[in-house]
């Protein structure tokens, strides 16, 4: 990480907005207080910014084959799995383990972000949000979002565009 990255981080950035902030990509922080006793992180994030959840996007990590992929989806909705195995050229995908999501990602669960994770993994994006100008979506903790345009993270995630969430 660049001299400049570990300050940012020091002052109370995340991997994530570090990430988007080395790359130059226009985006807003919108910082919110957690409430552990809710029962959705996605959910909870949409009502205390006051955005519509197909705006707000979870970060689900699922194996696909033996491999961690990353899908990007509405919080509105759900994650087909069958779609992301096929997005991917895979054959199977089922939710990965919590805890090796945790340790590949360097994020906590409710906190994982697509952006700045420790291990790159192959990402796809609902294409669903390619119908808004922003979207938000977990800036590396609970409590934290990120706001930028979807193609911006298409890009910066090198994520493949599908139709892998369910409404």
């Amino acid at each position: 990480m660049a001299k400049k990255a570990k300050k940012q981080q020091q002052a109370g950035g995340t991997p994530a907005t570090v990430a988007l902030t080395a790359a130059g990509v226009g985006f807003t922080v919108h910082a919110y207080e957690h409430d552990p006793a809710h029962p959705s992180y996605g959910e909870e994030a949409a009502e205390a910014m006051g955005v519509s959840p197909d705006r707000v996007f979870k970060t689900l990590v699922a194996d696909v084959d033996g491999d961690l992929t990353v899908a990007v989806v509405p919080v509105a909705g759900s994650l087909d799995l069958k779609a992301l195995a096929a997005a991917v050229g895979g054959k199977r995908a089922a939710m990965a383990d919590p805890a090796a999501a945790e340790r590949t990602t360097g994020y906590v669960r409710g906190g994982i972000s697509p952006l700045g994770q420790r291990k790159r993994l192959r990402t796809v994006l609902d294409a669903s949000a390619r119908g808004h100008a922003t979207i938000c979506v977990s800036a590396g903790r609970r409590g934290l979002e990120v706001e930028l345009a979807p193609d911006d993270l298409a890009r910066l995630t090198d994520a493949v565009v599908a139709p892998v969430g369910r409404l």
